[in-house]
């Protein structure tokens, strides 16, 4: 079959892999109908490139039809069509039970200290391969994938794979209502979804902020206010637009590759290049993140407010005001998203008359796999407004 596969830093190529063939009795192959580069994958263009070996496929956001299921699968039948999380999770161990589901116990990877397996996303989570594919092979078939209707367009669920719960999380935990303002920072997928999540649980006012001009106007055309963050002191004005006090919560949906630190830059551009071993203890013993998004969010947030972290961070020295942190009392919630603690609501939304978050329009750029490695380059560089691509095998 063909698959999009790493063989360097910034080097993906769509190849011939063997057909996934089922594995365990809790196993399904799926055909991939639709498939999405996430932001998250970018960073294994570039700084993630260590953990990353020539030939691994890439991709954890997909969806399609069930080919074959292992006998240990009762819950779904082939033609069924589905969304699979993009972390693998049993559904019945301790941390399951208690709705953890990115710290399933049973795919843990314990060895690198790690939460539970993902699809193609490197050594530090099992090494599973992604969805960047013409077929896949499902772990834990019997819980994770999600049933969907056959009707409605793929876009409708693609998102369910990940960054419409890692939105809806992150509104989640940053605990606003309707007397709160929220502020977004980062309008990515994850941020717009963020933005448009929160305006429909009736969050009382949000505020998107980004230095891309066609992503600032999406978010306030879906009605959030917003701060172009070009030539602008973002905590400042976020302050100043909420009377001095900050907004209640902010979300910081950018993550370890924000603009604004070309110090760190360089650092992690060096690190990714050395030799995979050295580079791979350089980055868990002395990894730094490009933190200015996450400073900005401390100084902006309300004292006795709540940030709320939907952004991957992987540094380990990564310098953080904990002085300012105590001294404003900030509650502090993040981590990778507990996929099917939201998938059924998700589910009744995505399928509501009206397509009320304007998920079949959030993507920019529509390909074939086989454009996969040019769109890649495009979404890193912020070209051609580029804001979310989806591949069809």
């Amino acid at each position: 079959m063909k698959a999009l596969t790493w063989h360097g830093i910034e080097d993906v190529r769509v190849t011939d892999v063997p057909d996934p063939v089922i594995a365990h009795t809790t196993d399904a192959i799926v055909r991939v109908t639709s498939t999405a580069i996430c932001g998250s994958d970018l960073h294994l263009y570039r700084v993630l490139a260590p953990y990353l070996q020539p030939g691994d496929v890439l991709g954890h956001e997909f969806m399609g039809i069930v080919e074959e299921v292992g006998p240990g699968v009762a819950t779904l039948a082939v033609g069924d069509r589905v969304v699979v999380p993009f972390n693998i999770s049993c559904g019945r161990c301790w941390m399951c039970q208690r709705g953890l589901f990115a710290q399933c116990e049973t795919t843990q990877n314990t060895e690198t200290g790690k939460g539970a397996s993902l699809f193609g996303y490197t050594s530090l989570y099992g090494s599973v391969p992604g969805g960047q594919a013409e077929y896949v092979r499902v772990p834990h078939a019997d819980f994770g994938p999600i049933v969907i209707p056959q009707e409605l367009p793929d876009e409708r669920f693609l998102y369910l794979s990940d960054i419409l719960p890692t939105a809806w999380q992150a509104v989640e935990y940053a605990e606003v209502n309707g007397n709160d303002t929220l502020a977004v920072l980062g309008l990515g997928p994850v941020g717009q979804l963020a933005v448009r999540s929160a305006l429909h649980r009736g969050v009382g006012r949000v505020i998107g902020v980004d230095l891309v001009p066609d992503r600032i106007e999406r978010a306030r055309a879906h009605g959030a206010e917003v701060v172009d963050a070009r030539d602008t002191d973002v905590a400042r004005a976020l302050i100043d637009m909420t009377d001095g006090r900050g907004p209640d919560a902010v979300i910081d949906a950018v993550g370890m590759e924000a603009h604004g630190n070309p110090v760190s830059e360089k650092v992690i551009g060096a690190a990714s290049r050395l030799p995979k071993p050295v580079a791979r203890g350089a980055i868990e013993r002395f990894g730094i993140d490009r933190l200015a998004a996450l400073h900005t969010a401390v100084a902006a947030v309300r004292r006795g407010g709540t940030l709320s972290i939907s952004g991957v961070y992987g540094g380990m020295a990564d310098p953080m005001p904990m002085m300012e942190l105590f001294d404003k009392g900030v509650t502090i919630r993040m981590g990778q998203c507990h996929v099917r603690r939201w998938s059924d609501e998700l589910l009744d939304i995505a399928r509501a008359d009206g397509d009320v978050l304007g998920l079949e329009g959030l993507a920019t750029h529509h390909a074939r796999l086989e454009d996969a490695p040019e769109l890649y380059r495009i979404f890193q560089e912020k070209q051609d407004e580029c804001l979310k691509v989806v591949l069809r095998p």
